[in-house]
């Protein structure tokens, strides 16, 4: 068997390369040259060495694939090549945009791996299972079902269950190993306002859940384990709940401190803690299965006492009896001197007490007693009644004032079908241990929803079962007694139990505190997530922590949370006020789901195969009926408290894409929107200025004239279309990095003028046909533009910038050919800012002819914004001499006062009177440097070729004289090469045939009555309409103009440039307006 062998390309065979290949085969270890010491262009990584293989070979090999992807060996920078990056998918890191990007990423990785990375049993399964089965199973379960019966106590858990169920079935298929568990998911489905307020109440949730945790263990310790350990004795009858208040809090915030420090020297002791108290967990529920067992055929002897039909409470007697037999008569006992006022038998006794018999029942039955039956229905009461047993007899007698004192058993709280679904809830809540802990977690997709649902599985059948065992065994006068007073201090479910209550006892004191343990290990890895996001600035410092990744700062702020729950003080008051929190995140949670499936996110890719977005829709209903089932309250203040931080997201919070089902809302919405906005023109009386404003950018992509945005955010006040639009000259291919800059630099500045928009940038090869392809194609579908705003070029007479005006006068035109309105600021930049107010001043309209309402409606709009509010608006019309200016004052006022607008009307009277000599000259100005401008168009070839013919003319004078008399005057033969139009101006020109007629171009003045009277009319008319307007505005904060459109004829571009200025000199802000040819203001609503 050969041991050495080469692998020959297809290719190379075709073009001579078997020969090669066959010399190689001949002398394999013989060396190939420098060539095979380059580096390869492909992945970079070495092949793997092999006995079978030589290693020249496998570098030819190598060479040859290099040379096969020789076509991108120009993008392996930014694209690296799939063989590297194989691994990374598989192992859920993400798909890097660069190589340099991609090491930094897995060097960032490498450092983390140190961290402890969990499976499913114990970072989900054993996490859920120790905070589900926690306080509320070993203190409150038994009292739910003797307050609410089997029937109603099965119903709270089924729903709670099936509440969280529908969470779980469809959560954690999007965790890929991300801090922050169902936060990120939310956060990522939703947004970062959503999952930043739900996160956060979700958090909150988290740390009160903490508060209750240790408050049970504090409860159990305080009551069952050492009641002598109380500092605060009760100073009075009836004291003793506050007394007990003042207990819980001291041991409290000491055992808080206790557990933070576990937790903050890490997260893996935590866990080997966590199997420690989850092996007390399991013994205990071990220990109340067998006490039902037992119960069944040696139930035990716990007596209770009842008075009538009321339950004593044993703590301070011993024997259920009023007196007991004596060699010499009867004595009284105990129970007799806490109902009477002396110990004889002729004392004054409790009228109750009198009345009625003392009598002894079994307080555990055992589940063939047939108690089933009583126990099934529910039994509620209000706060401080008797704990009664139904069918036992009892002589009523008026109402004691003196009940509180004596040893009655008596309910602590006013209870309800509500209240009980809020204190239970909490205990489901323990399914978000493991999604909390994602970070931790090898898998999280596998492992969050595999080992939720299997705790999930575990517990509801605990729970269930507990529910029904505890109905058929224990008496119901037990089963609400909250604290164990008829069984003299004991914890109900630990009579229960065997061997041992105390198996109960401790059992139920370290789930506790596990459960308290795991709650504040996922808290601040939670705040950690939403600070290192970076959506809420001032939590930005609780990302930090140390060099482990362990959150120091969030532990200290969950740690000071956490103690205003143990300040509280009570387990039954912390349990709805976390309820509310948890229902809320377990309802955006199905939200989010709901959402992505509705939308058809292609991202969103669930792995419960039988999932269905009803299913989502079901557990949000049944999470929101749940909340103002618990506490209507408490619900519309955690609505309020999410609603708070969502706009606080919205208004300072950064800015984030993650692909979240909020924004594919949106964009749902848009595409629905726009599909039913009609292409054709809307209604006038929904017609609203939809502006697309012209920005100019220096050589730096900066813009030339930001208070123009200023302007467009006071005439819009954010309401309808804004496109910010601007044009770079040049190729996209040379231009795209400054396009990407120039941009920025617009949506920055946007942002600082506050004006909602959108921006769009065109690279075209002149400015002047990307204007035009603005006016044109800017917008979509029905949503377009139909005003366009600009500031006046100021520099259109510059010799620097000779065409400027050439750009604008063919925009005016554009716009006109597309039905859109145009504005045109002039002196832009003396336009007010919006942090400017005016204190008072007027906004002058000039209404000349009528333009569709153009000039009624744009000041109006104007006096909507704090800048201009103060202004009042005033409205200029011109009379001729035919025209009665009285009865067109009274009809510019009755039109007014239909459209409901408030001005001052003033009609100008403009007499007809002889042309001035000031328009004379100025529009001899104007001709004159239209002409200079008409040389200067000159191309370059023309330029050329009369220099040419200028050469041809002096050869040709100095070879025959003849020809020089005979020939036409060689300025003419210069004219036949400039334009048509040059040509047809000379002729008409009465001037004499010289040689130096070709300079005298340019420094030529006609006389007036060679000038255009077309154009000596259009500037009397500018000249006087300007001194007008001189005259009445000139303190005026804004004037807005009739703007005139250019000439049809486009040999008079460059006039109307000088109309335009002429028109308008003299005025501080000016605003030029001119209509779309359409009606956009109406007199009805």
């Amino acid at each position: 068997m050969p041991t050495n062998f080469t692998v020959v390309p297809v290719e190379a065979r075709s073009d001579g390369g078997g020969d090669e290949a066959a010399e190689r085969t001949e002398a394999p270890g013989t060396p190939e040259g420098p060539e095979l010491e380059r580096p390869s262009p492909g992945d970079g990584n070495p092949r793997e060495n092999s006995p079978f293989l030589n290693n020249v070979e496998v570098e030819q090999e190598s060479f040859l694939e290099g040379k096969n992807m020789a076509l991108f060996e120009e993008e392996m920078d930014s694209n690296p090549m799939v063989s590297s990056l194989l691994n990374k998918l598989a192992n859920y890191t993400n798909l890097s945009q660069g190589v340099v990007e991609h090491e930094e990423d897995e060097e960032s990785r490498r450092r983390e791996a140190k961290a402890p990375r969990m499976g499913t049993f114990i970072g989900v399964y054993l996490p859920c299972l120790q905070n589900i089965l926690g306080v509320i199973l070993f203190l409150r379960l038994t009292w739910i079902v003797g307050v609410a019966g089997v029937l109603e106590s099965f119903l709270i858990v089924a729903m709670c269950c099936t509440c969280v169920s529908e969470r779980a079935l469809t959560h954690g298929h999007r965790l890929v190993s991300a801090a922050g568990g169902s936060y990120y998911m939310i956060s990522r489905s939703l947004g970062p306002e959503f999952g930043g307020a739900v996160g956060l109440c979700f958090y909150l949730g988290t740390t009160f859940a903490g508060a209750m945790y240790i408050l049970g263990t504090i409860e159990i310790f305080l009551t069952y384990i050492s009641p002598g350990a109380t500092i605060f004795q009760a100073e009075a009858v009836g004291g003793e709940a506050a007394a007990m208040l003042h207990n819980m809090r001291v041991y409290g915030t000491c055992t808080l401190v206790l557990m933070a420090l576990v937790v903050f020297v890490g997260v893996k002791y935590v866990n080997k803690l966590a199997l420690v108290f989850l092996a007390c967990v399991v013994l205990s529920i071990l220990a109340i299965y067998a006490g039902v067992i037992k119960s069944a055929f040696d139930p035990p002897d716990i007596p209770v006492c009842l008075l009538g039909n009321r339950t004593l409470s044993r703590r301070s007697f011993d024997v259920c009896i009023k007196a007991r037999v004596v060699q010499n008569g009867s004595a009284t006992s105990a129970l007799w001197g806490l109902f009477c006022n002396g110990s004889l038998p002729s004392a004054t006794c409790d009228e109750y007490f009198t009345q009625n018999n003392v009598t002894e029942i079994q307080g555990i039955p055992g589940a063939a007693s047939g108690v089933f039956l009583e126990n099934l229905w529910s039994a509620y009461a209000q706060a401080g009644a008797f704990v009664e047993k139904e069918g036992v007899p009892s002589v009523p007698v008026a109402e004691e004032s003196r009940a509180g004192a004596l040893p009655y058993v008596l309910t602590d709280i006013a209870a309800s079908f509500t209240l009980l679904v809020g204190i239970y809830f909490p205990s489901v809540t323990g399914i978000m241990a493991g999604s909390n802990r994602s970070g931790d977690l090898r898998d999280a997709q596998k492992s969050i929803p595999t080992g939720t649902i299997l705790a999930i599985v575990t517990t509801s059948f605990i729970y269930l079962s507990c529910i029904v065992l505890f109905g058929a065994c224990i008496e119901g006068v037990v089963l609400r007694d909250k604290f164990g007073e008829a069984l003299q201090g004991n914890l109900v479910i630990g009579m229960l139990a065997w061997p041992s209550p105390w198996v109960i006892v401790i059992g139920s004191f370290f789930s506790t505190c596990g459960a308290g343990l795991q709650s504040l290990t996922g808290a601040p890895r939670l705040l950690q997530a939403i600070a290192r996001d970076g959506i809420i600035p001032f939590l930005q410092v609780f990302g930090h922590g140390k060099a482990n990744g362990e959150p120091t700062w969030a532990l200290l702020l969950t740690v000071l949370i956490c103690e205003t729950g143990i300040l509280i003080a009570s387990l039954d008051s912390v349990a709805p006020i976390l309820s509310m929190f948890f229902l809320m995140c377990y309802l955006f949670v199905n939200l989010a789901c709901a959402v992505q499936t509705l939308l058809r996110t292609p991202n969103w890719r669930p792995r419960f195969k039988y999932y269905h977005w009803t299913l989502s829709f079901l557990g949000m209903s049944l999470c929101l009926a749940l909340m103002f089932i618990c506490s209507w309250y408490y619900a519309l203040s955690a609505m309020l408290i999410a609603s708070c931080i969502y706009k606080y997201i919205e208004y300072r919070g950064a800015e984030k894409e993650w692909g979240d089902g909020i924004r594919g809302l949106s964009l749902n919405a848009a595409r629905y929107a726009l599909l039913r906005v009609e292409h054709g023109p809307p209604h006038t009386k929904n017609w609203r200025p939809q502006v697309l404003v012209m920005l100019n950018l220096d050589t730096e992509q900066a813009v030339k004239h930001p208070r123009l945005l200023s302007f467009t955010s006071q005439l819009k006040a954010g309401k309808g279309l804004t496109i910010v639009g601007s044009v770079l000259e040049g190729t996209y291919l040379d231009k795209h990095l400054e396009a990407e800059q120039a941009e920025e630099n617009i949506r920055s500045l946007m942002s600082a003028e506050k004006t909602k928009g959108f921006c769009q940038l065109v690279v075209s090869f002149s400015l002047r046909d990307g204007m035009s392809h603005l006016i044109q194609s800017a917008g979509l579908g029905g949503l377009k533009h139909n005003t366009v705003l600009m500031a006046w070029p100021a520099s259109w007479k510059q010799e620097d910038n000779p065409f400027s005006w050439k750009n604008f006068v063919d925009t005016v035109r554009d716009t006109t050919a597309a039905h859109q309105a145009l504005l045109v600021a002039k002196n832009i930049d003396a336009f007010p800012q919006n942090q400017e107010r005016f204190s008072g001043g007027h906004i002058d309209v000039w209404w000349i002819v009528h333009d569709g309402g153009m000039l009624m409606l744009l000041p109006f709009l104007l006096c909507q914004h704090k800048v201009w509010r103060k202004c009042r608006m005033r409205i200029f019309t011109v009379a001729q001499v035919d025209d009665n200016s009285i009865q067109m004052k009274k009809d510019l006022q009755m039109f007014l006062y239909h459209l409901r607008i408030s001005a001052e009307v003033e009609v100008v009277e403009m007499v007809e009177n002889d042309i001035s000599a000031f328009t004379y000259e100025r529009t001899l100005m104007m001709e004159q440097r239209s002409q200079m401008l008409k040389q200067m168009q000159l191309s370059k070839n023309e330029q050329e070729r009369e220099a040419q013919l200028i050469h041809d003319r002096n050869t040709a004078s100095h070879t025959t004289a003849a020809a020089r008399t005979q020939a036409p005057p060689t300025p003419d033969k210069v004219q036949m090469t400039w334009t048509r139009e040059k040509l047809i101006a000379e002729k008409h020109r009465n001037k004499d045939a010289s040689l130096s007629g070709f300079k005298d171009l340019f420094s030529m003045k006609p006389e007036w009555g060679n000038l255009d009277q077309s154009n000596v009319r259009r500037m009397h008319t500018a000249v006087k309409l300007n001194g007008v307007v001189l005259s009445k505005s000139q303190d005026a904060q804004l004037v807005l103009l009739n703007m005139p459109g250019p000439p049809k004829n486009r040999q008079g571009d460059e006039n109307y440039m000088e109309f335009l200025e002429v028109l308008t000199e003299g005025l501080n802000r000016v605003l030029l307006v001119r209509g779309g040819g359409r009606e956009v203001i109406t007199i009805y609503s």
